[in-house]
């Protein structure tokens, strides 16, 4: 089967390899109906040490269950699925507290094993906790926006949903979401679901910030650093934000966080932090009383009502895609993306 891997910085290709068996009786193979590039995969994109053996690629997918180990019990060949960019039971004491992420058996793709979702076929560790059916779907005559908006609920949207969640967006708070990738599209989608009153979005790629509008940014931020944080006090009327969502994960993202929060409010990081230490103390976030939340996305635990709300068109997340290419055509996809040509490109098998 083809599938994608990096061999070092900038070097993704398709590649034959075996295709996936079953190992454990939990397992389940999937056939790939839609993959796509995550801005995470970037980061390796631009560091990664040379491989000569390659690194499987890919963590979000939507797919048809080809085939089941003796033990899986809650999906059936045939069944069209979402698979989350985790695996996980579903059923330790962290995934029955909402935080599957950190699920005692589980772990993550994009590694020799179980590989990545980048690719024509998958082995979905943990089946009946990693993946989750849609009702009444045929994914063979479903229409490419529907498509894409299950496919963000793989990881992109529900990890802005996340953000928003942990930053216990409510009605009537004043939001700013730092970063107009993807997933800070999708944290303004998600906090103006949860009723935000006002959602200023920091982003400088007007694209992007016209789609941010479309999905419920009250005001657009272009400005970075002091200027940005400077025009952002003064849309609050100097009072700053009740909640910042920072989907960027660089040092001067979590800077104008810290500039921009209000005593007494809640930083909510879902970008992949790019440093090892940010500053907590009297002059950051302890002279504030503000908070500090947020990592990765427990998606499986917000993946029923994410379904529920894209099938009955409450939201249409799947927006944020405006690049989509065979997956022969990965590297294209890597490279419009890191060059910025693409907001979020999607693969078909």
């Amino acid at each position: 089967m083809k599938a994608t891997l990096m061999f070092g910085a900038g070097d993704v290709r398709i590649a034959d390899v075996p295709e996936p068996t079953i190992k454990h009786p939990t397992d389940a193979i999937v056939r790939t109906v839609r993959a796509c590039v995550c801005g995470s995969d970037l980061h390796p994109y631009h560091n990664m040490p040379r491989n000569d053996a390659g690194n499987p690629m890919g963590h979000e997918l939507i797919a048809v269950v080809e085939e089941v180990g003796s033990d899986v019990t809650t999906v059936h060949p045939g069944d069209f699925v979402i698979v989350p960019f985790a695996y996980q039971d579903n059923t330790c004491v962290y995934c029955q507290e909402g935080m599957q992420t950190s699920c005692i058996h589980g772990g993550f793709y994009g590694q020799p094993d179980p590989g990545g979702l980048q690719a024509q076929y998958a082995r979905i560790p943990l089946a009946d906790g990693s993946m989750v059916k849609v009702p009444g779907i045929n994914p063979d005559t479903a229409n490419d926006e529907l498509l894409a908006s299950l496919l963000t609920l793989s990881d992109v949207y529900l990890t802005g949903y996340h953000a928003a969640h942990m930053g216990e967006v409510t009605p009537g708070k004043i939001v700013t979401v730092i970063g107009d990738g993807a997933v800070g599209l999708s944290a303004v989608l998600a906090a103006k679901s949860l009723g935000a009153e006002r959602i200023i979005l920091m982003g400088r790629h007007k694209d992007r910030t016209d789609l941010g509008r479309e999905f419920g940014a009250t005001d657009v931020v272009a400005e970075r650093g002091e200027a940005g944080i400077a025009q952002v006090m003064d849309l609050t009327g100097g009072y700053g934000s009740h909640v910042v969502l920072e989907a960027v994960g660089h040092m001067p993202a979590y800077d104008q966080a810290v500039g921009v929060v209000r005593p007494g409010g809640i930083i909510s990081r879902v970008g992949v932090p790019q440093y090892e230490e940010a500053p907590i103390g009297f002059g950051s976030l302890f002279g504030k009383n503000a908070r500090l939340a947020g990592g990765p996305a427990p998606v499986r635990n917000y993946l029923e009502a994410g379904i529920a709300d894209v099938l009955s068109g409450k939201i249409n997340p799947g927006k944020v895609f405006d690049l989509t290419l065979p997956l022969e055509q990965v590297a294209d996809a890597y490279q419009a993306m890191d060059s910025r040509t693409a907001l979020k490109a999607m693969l078909t098998p």
